[in-house]
């Protein structure tokens, strides 16, 4: 059986970088548009990779957060389709995965 604990662990420091990067992305998004139209425009699609980034951000948070509830209720680690362990590699490699390998892969 995985460690919940260890994997809790992992979740929260992971959630704290999210949302220092999210800190990060916000300040970067709040700066005034240049004057010059040349930069307004590279400023313009800088914003659009940045929206993109804490999109991506807001969903990995969410998942996160459903997996710490997943381990809050014990279910953390089962495949929610066949009901195997999930392996502790997988686990750290996609901390919010609700599939075992063999599942996710489609077998």
């Amino acid at each position: 059986m995985n460690d919940p604990k260890h994997f809790a662990d992992l979740i929260t420091a992971r959630l704290r970088e999210l949302d220092s990067r999210m800190h990060e992305l916000d300040h970067e998004l709040g700066t005034p548009i240049p004057a010059d139209l040349d930069d307004q425009s590279i400023d313009l699609e800088d914003d659009e990779v940045l929206e993109g980034l804490g999109l991506a951000a807001q969903k990995e948070t969410a998942l996160l957060n459903r997996a710490m509830a997943r381990i809050k209720s014990g279910t953390y680690g089962i495949c929610k389709k066949c009901d195997a362990p999930i392996s502790k590699e997988r686990l750290e490699a996609v901390l919010y995965t609700q599939l075992c390998k063999s599942c996710a892969a489609g077998n």
